[in-house]
Order: C-alpha cells, then sequence, then structure tokens
C-alpha cells in the first residue's frame, strides 16, 4: 500500500525547506524526496561553498594589492586548507537539513522520484501518493550536444577538487565561469576561459563588464570571445579542447574542462508525462501561481520553475509563495520586484532593476549617471582600481529604475537599491538618509 501525504515535495533546498516547514507547522503530514544529501545546490554545490573560496581569494588580493602600501611579506593559497575550510561547513549540512526535517515530524526519502500517476509518485521501490506534489528539484547543466561532453567537470567537481590543476578551461561566460576564475587564477592556476558570445556576463550592464575585464587580464585570465567548443578528447592525464572562432579553428590543452555554459531546470528523470504534467521547451507550464496548468495538484518552485532569476532568494519567496497558495487558495503570486544579482569576482558585480537598455525599451523617461571612480576613497583605501556605477532614476517620479555597480562593497551596497526599487524609495529618500562613513553605503548620495 502507497504512503499517503498531504505535501510531497521533490527535492531539499531552499525552496523546499522554505514550503516543507511551513506547510507542516499549519498540520499537513509533508515528505521530501532527494537522491542526493539533503541541503540542495546553494548549500551544498554552490553559492555558499563558492563564496567561502571566493573569501580565500579576496584575501590574497587584498593583501597584494596593499604591497606596498604599508602591507608586506609574501602570500599564497593553500588550496587543500581551502577546500577543508570549506567542507567545515558543507559537511554538516545534509545531517542538520534531515535532523531537522525529521524534528518537525517531515518524512524523508533517500532516492529517484518519478510519477507514476497524477497524485503518485515512486522513489526506487516504494510507493508514495499525495494531495499536492511540489518540484523543486534544482537545475542541472544543459547539454552542449558536442563529442566528448563527457569530460565536463561540473560545479561541483570545482568545489570539490582536493588538488588545483595547473591548466584550467572554463567552457561559457556568466557567473560560475567569470568567478571560478577569478578564485583559480589567484591560487595560481593557468586559466582560459571559452565563451561563444561577444561579452561575458551578459546580465550586467556592458560599460561595467568592460570596466571588470580589465581584472581578469590583471591576474592572468585567458578569454576568448566568439568562440565555440566544437569537442572535448581525452590526452594521457588531461584533455584538449577544440574551438572555432572567427580567426580559425585553435586547440587548448588543459587538466580540467568546466562546463559553465548555463543550467536548466532538472526535470528529466521525473517522467512528468506519467503526472499528467505539461512542459514548453525544457520549463514547466505553470499558471501566476507557480501551479502546473495541466494538473493543478502539482506546482513548482525556484530553479525547476524558473519563473524568476536563478538566485538564492528567488527559491526562498517561491517556496513561501507555494506554501500560501496550498494553505489558502490561489491568493498569491510571486513578486520578483528589485531582486539583486551579484557575481561574486574579485571585486564583484551587482545589478538590481532595469538596464538602461530595458528601461529605454520600455519608452521610460530619466537620467542617467554613470562613473568609473577609481579616484573616490572606497576605491583607493583598498587599492583597487575598478570601481564603478551606472544609476537610472525617472524623471517625474524619482524613482530608482536600476543601479549597476562593480569594485568593492558592490555586493553589499546594491542590496540598499534592491531596498529602494522594491519599496518604491525615491533618489531624494536616498539623497537625504545619513549613512555611516566612510563606508561603501556612504558613496550612494554621490551616485544619484
Amino acid at each position: 500500500m502507497a504512503n499517503q501525504y498531504d505535501l510531497i515535495i521533490i527535492g531539499t533546498g531552499t525552496a523546499a525547506m522554505v514550503a516543507a516547514m511551513r506547510v507542516r507547522a499549519a498540520g499537513w503530514s509533508v515528505a521530501v524526496i532527494d537522491h542526493r544529501p539533503f541541503g540542495g545546490t546553494c548549500a551544498l554545490r554552490g553559492c555558499d561553498p563558492k563564496k567561502m573560496l571566493v573569501g580565500g581569494a579576496s584575501a590574497l588580493d587584498h593583501v597584494r594589492r596593499m604591497s606596498g602600501n604599508g602591507v608586506a611579506g609574501d602570500v599564497h593559497i593553500d588550496w587543500p586548507e581551502l577546500i577543508a575550510f570549506k567542507r567545515t561547513f558543507t559537511d554538516p549540512v545534509p545531517e542538520k537539513h534531515e535532523h531537522r526535517y525529521e524534528e518537525k515530524g517531515i518524512h524523508t526519502y533517500h532516492g529517484h522520484a518519478r510519477f507514476a500517476g497524477r497524485n503518485s509518485l515512486t522513489v526506487d521501490s516504494e510507493n508514495l501518493e499525495a494531495r499536492h506534489v511540489l518540484i523543486a528539484a534544482g537545475a542541472e547543466p544543459i547539454k552542449l550536444h558536442i563529442p566528448g561532453e563527457e569530460y565536463f567537470a561540473t560545479n561541483e567537481d570545482f568545489l570539490a577538487m582536493e588538488r588545483l590543476p595547473e591548466r584550467i578551461v572554463l567552457v561559457g561566460g556568466g557567473y560560475v565561469a567569470s568567478e571560478f576564475s577569478h578564485i583559480a587564477a589567484r591560487a595560481g592556476a593557468q586559466v582560459t576561459i571559452l565563451q561563444r558570445g561577444e561579452r561575458m556576463l551578459t546580465h550586467f550592464e556592458p560599460e561595467l563588464v568592460g570596466w571588470l575585464m580589465d581584472k581578469f587580464g590583471e591576474i592572468g585570465v585567458d578569454v576568448r570571445l566568439r568562440t565555440t567548443v566544437q569537442a572535448i578528447e581525452k590526452k594521457g592525464a588531461g584533455f584538449v579542447v577544440r574551438a572555432s572562432s572567427e580567426s580559425g579553428d585553435t586547440t587548448f590543452e588543459a587538466d580540467l574542462v568546466v562546463h559553465a555554459a548555463g543550467r536548466a531546470p532538472a526535470l528529466d528523470a521525473l517522467d512528468l508525462e506519467t503526472g499528467g504534467i505539461a512542459t514548453e521547451n525544457g520549463r514547466l507550464k505553470l499558471n501566476e501561481h507557480l501551479q502546473s496548468v495541466s494538473n493543478p495538484a502539482v506546482y513548482a518552485a525556484g530553479d525547476a520553475a524558473q519563473q524568476g532569476p536563478p538566485l538564492t532568494p528567488v527559491s526562498s519567496h517561491d517556496g513561501k509563495v507555494v506554501a500560501a497558495n496550498l494553505l489558502e487558495g490561489n491568493r498569491h503570486t510571486p513578486d520578483y520586484r528589485g531582486v539583486p544579482s551579484v557575481a561574486f569576482t574579485i571585486p564583484p558585480i551587482a545589478a538590481v532593476g532595469l538596464s538602461e537598455e530595458e528601461a529605454r525599451q520600455q519608452g521610460l523617461k530619466f537620467q542617467t549617471k554613470s562613473q568609473m571612480a577609481s579616484n573616490w576613497f572606497t576605491a583607493r583605501q583598498a587599492a583597487e582600481k575598478t570601481y564603478g556605477f551606472k544609476v537610472m532614476v525617472e524623471d517625474d517620479t524619482g524613482r530608482i529604475l536600476g543601479a549597476h555597480l562593480v569594485g568593492p562593497h558592490a555586493d553589499e551596497v546594491i542590496n540598499l537599491f534592491a531596498l529602494a526599487i522594491r519599496h518604491d524609495l525615491t533618489a531624494d529618500n536616498l539623497k537625504t538618509t545619513m549613512f555611516a562613513y566612510p563606508t561603501g553605503a556612504s558613496d550612494i548620495g554621490y551616485m544619484l
């Protein structure tokens, strides 16, 4: 006989945890399923462990920038020690998550979930039934359909490396390629990025990305734009990456080739057709309540839903929305206004709201203030040349339409612009706020 629940959640990441706890607190019977260690991408294979490695690389970079400015001595990254430090955080996560579920009376299943009907699932040999199912299975690297694709290392592989390879090739030009290249190059690896597009970090303002690209060159990262990978071949203990560009065919030798070319919802193994769950172009077809349009028993959240930006705060927000709709009926829709995004390069680049191009396409009337601010105190006190901003303010209302930052403290200061956008604060509201000085936030008034 099948085990029966009010809600079954596929996945154990941020969206799953938020929804499970809220629905269970209302008295529903809940089960969670994952074929991987409990905790999800962010805590185990993404943002948190990555940021711990960024911390080490940032400390090294700061010391080097301050060399000749009162800081003396040679420093380097001990990769095994840095990985061990990262594991002080990641290793306890699965047990903590399982214990938390157990404390709340939420049943846990380890294995691959597949739909066996519109309200039923199998987990290996066990049969489960539920009034509702939440798909929160996260995302996985997209298939590039090239020979040798099986040789790709994933973000998870990179973050677990016991030894830093001498030669690393990153395929792609987004967050993963940018962040991992900044870590690996500062740790002593020879790093090459092969990006098919015209530029790196296409989700950020072109001018600011241009300013940041100088840093890639400064730390020795070889960025090849308009370069398409055609194949990966094994060669001894390493690999040969074959690529083509406008100038012809090129080969790159590497000890590690990292997939950094994008991710898509991890749906293939779920047998969605059996569950009566419609998809389109590899994405779930959902209504405005994050509910399947073809099977109302099923909802989705986070990277699996792919309705908002693929960011951890969005997953948490989606989990809250789904839980509220399950408990109260479909009365809630997600609100993705003012979601900040950060690429943790060194220094970081950040954005919130509209890009300048998007604002123009919408026909908005606004003023733009943009500047490379290497001579400002925030940059000079950190001996960091890469510091700049672009901010757009609407003419009639004074609303902040978009804010884009690169440089020291950009990852923190962007949150104040996000607060303003989400809660309709004006440029004058920010300009008349007294921020602690000298801090990154105290520059905001000069950016408006």
